[in-house]
């Protein structure tokens, strides 16, 4: 459907202007009109990592006067590999300032506002409030909901995109004119059952393309031109090199946008989103070592049976000397129970602790009381036994 334009023209280009957006310019449905409207435009990408950076990028070369970037993260030598508006120097510094530095060399009369913080319940409305329209470059499910509930609350129209190994997915959430998320997504997944980009993967490039079709949406939402996203779930694979387009209704009974909404104040997104499932939380209760111990386990020839339940291109990556690799599936389906040793204690490590506390929960379950899991994984174990071998 075909939207009233976000925000009123600006009073005026500069001749500086016309000649930087002159590409702009010349086409019908922009104009001067449309540019003018960029130029007074106020967007907010919350996070400047793999969809902010194209995002942000294309946003400030398009001409939208003031950019906010919400970010709260250092750049990663693991960032490089797609979050393109970061480089080799900017390993340590901030992710926001890193960001800002790059617009302004894109281009210098754009205003960046800067909230170097995470968002989270106690910010997110007063952060929100001072912009016409949020681009999500979110990649959690927690901060999802609360910028989903945050724009809903607020009357905000939001971009939102995300990525994962070869596929990516991108629409335009507006409560007044459509869908919110929840209407896409009620609840969040179980724990644990989708993983992240970090855990996963994703293409680097994959990145480039649902950031741009978020700027893309962002255009024609602030100038008024074309057919938003709204209603529609934009679908992409990159092997197969397919769009594809699904239709999402506005769904009467959502706890948010619905007629009769149940959420009308913030919430606990952890909770919600269950970060870690209950049945993990209470199994690493007393069952959870640090690398230290580890450590000292091997050293003293402990009877322990170490089994990383990560995928085989993680542990292709690195590893904790002497340990087995059963990825997590295994678990689950349960075919890997009958293999386990019941003369040695089991000591479980993932990449961070989150996996290995739900096989835990497994094991536990199964009667293997005394099984125990590496709380930090092996990113922990390498940071404090062997610093010199990679992360990811």
């Amino acid at each position: 459907m075909s939207l009233p334009p976000l925000v009123e023209p600006a009073a005026e280009l500069t001749v500086e202007e016309v000649r930087r957006y002159s590409r702009h310019l010349i086409i019908p449905d922009v104009g001067m009109d449309g540019q003018k409207r960029l130029k007074n435009a106020k967007v907010l990408c919350v996070g400047a990592g793999g969809l902010g950076s194209p995002a942000l990028m294309y946003l400030a070369a398009a001409g939208v006067g003031t950019l906010g970037i919400v970010e709260f993260d250092t750049v990663d030598e693991s960032n490089l590999q797609r979050q393109i508006i970061h480089g080799q120097s900017d390993i340590g510094r901030s992710k926001a300032q890193s960001a800002r530095d790059s617009v302004k060399e894109i281009n210098p009369l754009v205003e960046v506002v800067l909230h170097e913080e995470r968002l989270d319940n106690d910010n997110v409305m007063e952060i929100f409030s001072g912009y016409d329209l949020i681009v999500d470059g979110t990649d959690n499910f927690a901060t999802r909901y609360l910028v989903n509930d945050a724009a809903v609350l607020l009357g905000k129209p939001y971009v939102w995109g995300s990525i994962y190994r070869f596929d990516g997915q991108a629409s335009v959430f507006w409560a007044e004119h459509g869908p919110c998320y929840r209407c896409l997504y009620p609840e969040a997944p179980p724990p644990g059952m989708v993983p992240s980009c970090a855990e996963g993967g994703v293409l680097g490039v994959l990145c480039a393309s649902i950031g741009s079709i978020q700027v893309n949406e962002a255009i024609k939402l602030l100038a008024g031109i074309g057919e938003p996203l709204v209603g529609r779930l934009m679908i992409y694979d990159a092997l197969e090199m397919q769009y594809r387009s699904v239709k999402v209704r506005k769904d009467p009974n959502c706890a948010v946008c619905g007629e009769n909404p149940t959420v009308t104040e913030l919430i606990d997104y952890e909770s919600f989103c269950g970060v870690v499932s209950e049945e993990a939380s209470a199994a690493a209760v007393g069952s959870t070592i640090t690398s230290k111990q580890l450590k000292e386990w091997i050293d003293n020839g402990e009877p322990i049976d170490i089994i990383d339940v990560r995928e085989v291109n993680e542990y292709e990556i690195v590893s904790i000397p002497g340990a087995r690799l059963i990825p997590k599936n295994e678990f689950l389906m349960g075919n890997a129970l009958q293999d386990l040793p019941q003369d040695r204690r089991i000591v479980l490590h993932c990449k961070t602790g989150v996996r290995s506390a739900e096989v835990l929960a497994v094991l536990k379950s199964a009667g293997f009381a005394d099984a125990v899991h590496l709380g930090g994984g092996v990113i922990g174990w390498v940071n404090q036994i062997e610093p010199e071998k990679p992360v990811y």
